[in-house]
């Protein structure tokens, strides 16, 4: 997966409290088996009208917001049911940080493994960044956000800071771009040496040796 150390990225609001995976990303997409192209139908039932019409009025559809990279969300964002195509469709999207007050457990799991960082801040300061987009938004301007990973900080253009949690484990499965598969490549060597040690030690245990085994004792 792709690394993220720093990031300046351009930040559009979805106003929505208690956004599920569902409005993430409909069920009647899910069959697909890749797990790119999602990006289409994220918020599908939001972006789009009952003709394929998109609607002007969802953030994602205003021009000023192209190129977002930060999801500026309210509460409980990513409850429901566990679906990971629901990160594939951020991602796919553009999106790289989620921010929100509280996120879907499940959500927020699934959003570390595939190098998507959710971050939880306080109401307070959520609502002062929400205040900054639309305050911006009225001059048809955009609000930028700073957000250094290895330093866990988040800084804007108008003397704003603040600090982020986040695991120490997961914090550097981002910032290498380490997802559970090229962690597991890192010991590559290690997993080869003991395969090649427990195929010695136990040579008469493996299945085909035993079929091996089996068919010399017929002859």
């Amino acid at each position: 997966m792709e690394a993220l150390r720093f990031l300046r990225g351009k930040v559009v609001p979805l106003d929505v409290s208690d956004v599920d995976t569902d409005q993430i990303v409909p069920k009647q997409f899910l069959k697909r088996i890749e797990r790119t192209g999602f990006g289409n139908f994220l918020f599908y039932n939001w972006r789009f009208d009952r003709d394929g019409n998109p609607i002007s009025e969802f953030p994602l559809n205003n021009d000023l917001y192209r190129g977002a990279s930060i999801l500026l969300a309210r509460r409980n964002f990513g409850t429901g049911s566990s679906r990971e195509h629901a990160v594939w469709a951020l991602q796919d999207f553009g999106f790289k940080i989620i921010i929100s007050p509280k996120f879907g457990e499940i959500f927020y799991n699934n959003a570390l493994k595939n190098g998507l960082l959710p971050i939880v801040l306080p109401e307070h300061i959520v609502n002062y960044m929400f205040e900054k987009v639309y305050e911006l938004e009225k001059l048809n301007k955009n609000y930028f956000l700073d957000v250094d990973v290895e330093k866990q900080i988040i800084k804007d253009d108008f003397g704003f800071s603040t600090s982020f949690e986040i695991d120490e484990f997961r914090k550097y499965c981002l910032i290498e771009g380490l997802d559970d598969i090229a962690l597991t490549l890192k010991y590559e060597e290690k997993i080869k040496e003991y395969e090649e040690k427990r195929e010695r030690l136990y040579y008469w245990r493996s299945w085909k040796n035993l079929l091996e085994m089996r068919g010399k004792d017929k002859k």
